[in-house]
């Protein structure tokens, strides 16, 4: 089985990103594609085939993939992203996924970011944010109920997604960053806490067994690596400035 990465090229217009948390400041163009290419031959040392898809001129945002769909073993649903701006990116990706997965559909009232999603085995954990409400909870359980997963819906107050604050480091690894969700929400996986100087460390993305990390969050990545999590660090500054991370910037998947 191939490991598949869809990915899609920065924007021009990045500069002109949604921020909800954010104080806007200049993104380098040239240097967020110069991290994007960094990120993309991580991906690719890693083991998955990249595909990634042409910029968007007119949807500054669309570098980050991973809002636009989730994508399980069985099936492909499509989101119905929170920010009206980030709307039109869905179609692009439908195609991309289509040789891949049957594909469902979030609908009004409906939205989701799929930054908001988080999967531990069958059991899907989305933030209730800014983005994402209990309409798209509700549509997501009732789709995935026949390949018997569980949605929950989990808080999600003072940062933009859940997986701000909570990502899968191992097979029954959490980083979690303690002051923005309860890590008692995830049973009995074993808890890694950020460094608390790094608001925004817990973000990594797991291809097998290995994350990908910012370099912008060298306390917590010390943290990581003294509990045996191998490290592949990229740098990630100009794309963390419009509110994104590593698991962003990617739709990672079984071919």
């Amino acid at each position: 089985m191939t490991l598949i990465a869809i990915t899609r090229a920065v924007s021009p217009n990045i500069g002109q990103c949604e921020l909800t948390h954010f104080e806007r400041q200049r993104i380098d163009v040239e240097r967020a594609r110069s991290q994007h290419h960094q990120y993309t031959a991580a991906l690719a040392a890693l083991g998955c085939q990249v595909i990634q898809l042409p910029a968007e001129p007119t949807l500054p945002d669309s570098v980050f993939v991973e809002d636009t769909a989730v994508v399980l073993d069985e099936v492909a649903i499509i989101t119905r992203p929170g920010a009206d701006s980030r709307k039109p990116e869905t179609t692009s990706i439908a195609q991309a996924l289509k040789p891949y997965r049957k594909l469902c559909t979030i609908e009004a009232p409906g939205t989701v970011d799929g930054g908001d999603v988080l999967r531990i085995g069958k059991r899907l954990y989305v933030g209730l944010s800014s983005r994402s409400n209990r309409a798209a909870v509700e549509q997501m359980a009732a789709l995935l109920k026949p390949f018997d997963y569980t949605v929950q819906g989990v808080a999600v107050n003072g940062f933009l997604h859940l997986k701000s604050a909570v990502t899968q480091v191992a097979e029954q690894t959490l980083l979690i960053n303690p002051a923005w969700v309860d890590a008692a929400l995830f049973g009995d996986m074993k808890i890694i806490e950020i460094d608390p100087t790094e608001s925004y460390a817990a973000n990594t993305l797991l291809i097998g067994e290995t994350i990908i990390y910012p370099t912008s969050y060298p306390r917590t990545r010390q943290r990581l690596e003294q509990q045996g999590i191998p490290v592949c660090a990229v740098e990630a500054t100009e794309l963390i400035k419009a509110e994104g991370a590593v698991t962003c910037c990617s739709l990672i998947f079984q071919g």
